[in-house]
């Protein structure tokens, strides 16, 4: 008789069953595993791995500047030591060495640096007004079709028109020449800015703004947080070949008109057949122009973190 059948008839013990261990006793029969030491707070390991980690990304760019930059200069200094002429002409040209001692002896006096803080101080004001100037009207004129029909075309009138050649009207328009220097930076950076905005908020996606306006976005909301960002990329090219433009804009006018800053030291250098002072000039004015280009990029960065900056292989 089978057991379920006897169980209608009579009692049957159920089957025992293995004691279940409580979880404490699996616990402390379970085989201890290896732990690994937390490191403490700011070790030097962890210093170590993130310096590791940037050289592995920056590393293989610095070394290509580097590369770069010294070849240029082994070029410099071969062409200038050993007096290369064929058309072109590098027997008057200073050496490295040359240039080298200029800029300990410029940095004796406080000309020198003088003339490089005024430099500086027109292009922030300059390039700093036709930012302000050159972001509004570029996003009113590729916002309305009607600004876009008043304003773009006198501006295109005008924007053909280089910035030395402002240099007399600019003169008689403003009663300080501080200020016509000022004015001819702003100049060189503001239609730049402007075409590269414009051209940004014309890029726009329709279906951002209408998606946008769907979800009940007034008009300062989709300039702010549509239009703005959609057209950031742009603006910023506009920055970065605006700021190349001011540096050519404010030493075409310092030459000119100017009594202080780095293009009149150049101009008075060429003036007074000092050869080592021009080079070191046009040094200085590469090197202002290469660190206010690098700020541009910077800021775009920091701004726009949906962006993959040099993505290309």
């Amino acid at each position: 008789m089978s057991t379920a059948t006897r169980r209608l008839f009579e009692e049957v013990p159920p089957p025992e069953l293995p004691p279940v261990p409580p979880p404490l006793a699996l616990a402390l029969a379970a085989p201890a595993l290896p732990l690994r030491p937390a490191a403490p707070v700011g070790a030097p390991a962890g210093a170590a791995s993130r310096l590791a980690g940037c050289l592995r990304a920056h590393g293989p760019a610095w070394l290509m500047a580097a590369c770069s930059l010294g070849g240029m200069l082994l070029f410099w200094h071969l062409a200038t030591t050993y007096r290369w002429d064929f058309y072109i002409r590098f027997t008057n040209i200073p050496t490295p060495l040359d240039v080298l001692d200029k800029v300990v002896q410029v940095n004796g006096n406080g000309k020198f640096i003088t003339n490089i803080g005024m430099s500086l101080r027109r292009i922030f004001v300059g390039f700093g007004v036709a930012t302000v100037l050159g972001v509004a009207m570029g996003l009113a004129i590729g916002r309305y079709r009607v600004l876009r029909g008043l304003l773009f075309p006198a501006l295109e009138a005008l924007r053909p028109i280089p910035a030395i050649a402002w240099v007399p009207i600019s003169i008689m328009l403003w009663p300080d020449n501080e200020v016509s220097i000022v004015f001819i930076t702003f100049i060189g950076a503001f239609f730049p800015i402007l075409l590269n905005t414009v051209g940004g908020v014309q890029a726009v996606d329709g279906v951002l703004l209408r998606a946008g306006q769907c979800l009940g976005a007034k008009e300062a909301q989709l300039m702010w947080h549509v239009v703005l960002p959609g057209a950031a990329p742009q603006i910023f090219t506009g920055l970065a070949v605006g700021m190349g433009v001011a540096w050519v804009s404010l030493i075409a006018a310092e030459m000119i008109s100017g009594q202080f800053g780095i293009g009149y030291f150049t101009w008075e250098a060429y003036s007074l057949i000092s050869y080592a002072e021009i080079v070191l000039g046009m040094i200085t004015i590469g090197l202002l122009g290469l660190v206010c280009s690098g700020l541009i990029r910077l800021a775009g960065k920091a701004l726009m973190p949906w962006l993959a900056f040099g993505g290309g292989r």
